[in-house]
């Protein structure tokens, strides 16, 4: 797939564009839906697939204290775009300037004027332009002057519930992590750097983790979880914590996990982390001996809940 960062950087054109248009955050199954309408069309008119995005997100310019936090950073939503067989993703750089454009003058000189659309495929509630006035009817009238046309996508369900990055932020934040799961075709995912912890874990607990500092904005609520740490082309089973170590009066925020089968020093290396299921709440124990006799029951669950899994 090939991307281009910054509408400014589209030099050429490309034959018979065949076009979606949002944000994407998460790339849920709604989205890949999407993405598979565009590829198979641009494949029927030897076209070209083309996802049309935005960064940073539009509410951090037009309206900064509504701006979501985002379930994918930048790099993650590109890279999950790309296993959908899109030929090229364009990331406008969304400014102030181009929160003024009306709907019209975006379609007529970004879409049209550098990208060449032939076909626009969008979601039945989408709205773009100064004013959030650029709907899927009106873009259909432009694209009836422009020369494309518009295919507005009916919303996308499962079991009665629309698809919506939204709806899977509302999940990751009450720690409902398998629900969001089957919004979005897979686990929820975190990746970070691993940096130097307190290290009770491998002293006072017997249970060494790997304390992790991570760009992404949305971590599920405080609990304990099942996980999955993905290091150097490896899967291996864990067990996440999240929250303030309340048991040792921390007041410090961190994200740590256990790895199971493995001991090697990490510490500065990239750690993936995908959440499987909320174990538990975080508890204040009366001594770190109860705290690791919980950790141990946790442990032994989660190892059975993997297994089940086949992880």
């Amino acid at each position: 797939m090939k991307v281009i960062d910054g509408i400014e950087n589209l030099k050429n054109k490309f034959p018979y564009p065949v076009l979606t248009l949002g944000n994407f955050d998460g790339v849920h199954l709604g989205h890949q839906s999407i993405f598979r309408m565009i590829t198979e069309r641009a494949l029927k008119k030897k076209g070209t697939s083309v996802v049309f995005t935005f960064e940073p997100h539009p509410l951090r310019v037009i309206a900064p204290e509504r701006a979501p936090k985002l379930l994918t950073t930048f790099q993650d939503k590109i890279n999950l775009i790309a296993t959908a067989d899109i030929d090229l993703t364009i990331c406008a750089h969304f400014t102030a300037e181009l929160a003024h454009m009306s709907a019209e003058e975006f379609a007529e000189k970004i879409l049209v004027d550098q990208v060449g659309v032939k076909e626009i495929y969008i979601g039945p509630n989408y709205k773009f332009g100064k004013g959030r006035k650029g709907t899927p009817e009106l873009l259909a009238e432009i694209g009836k002057e422009l020369g494309f046309t518009v295919k507005a996508i009916p919303e996308i369900k499962s079991n009665n519930i629309t698809f919506s990055s939204s709806k899977v932020r509302t999940l990751i934040a009450k720690g409902k992590v398998s629900e969001a799961a089957a919004y979005l075709g897979r686990n929820y995912s975190v990746e970070g750097v691993v940096i130097e912890g307190a290290k009770r874990g491998s002293t006072l607990l017997s249970t060494p983790t790997a304390n992790i500092s991570t760009s992404n904005e949305l971590l599920p609520m405080d609990g304990v979880y099942a996980v999955t740490a993905e290091l150097g082309g490896k899967i291996y089973g864990g067990a996440a914590n999240i929250g303030c170590n309340p048991t040792f009066g921390e007041k410090k925020y961190s994200f740590e996990v256990h790895i199971f089968k493995f001991n090697k020093k990490i510490v500065g290396k990239s750690l993936k982390v995908n959440f499987i299921e909320r174990i538990r709440d975080e508890v204040k124990f009366s001594s770190a001996d109860e705290l690791k006799i919980q950790m141990m029951s946790d442990i032994t669950s989660i190892k059975n809940m993997l297994e089940k899994l086949g992880v």
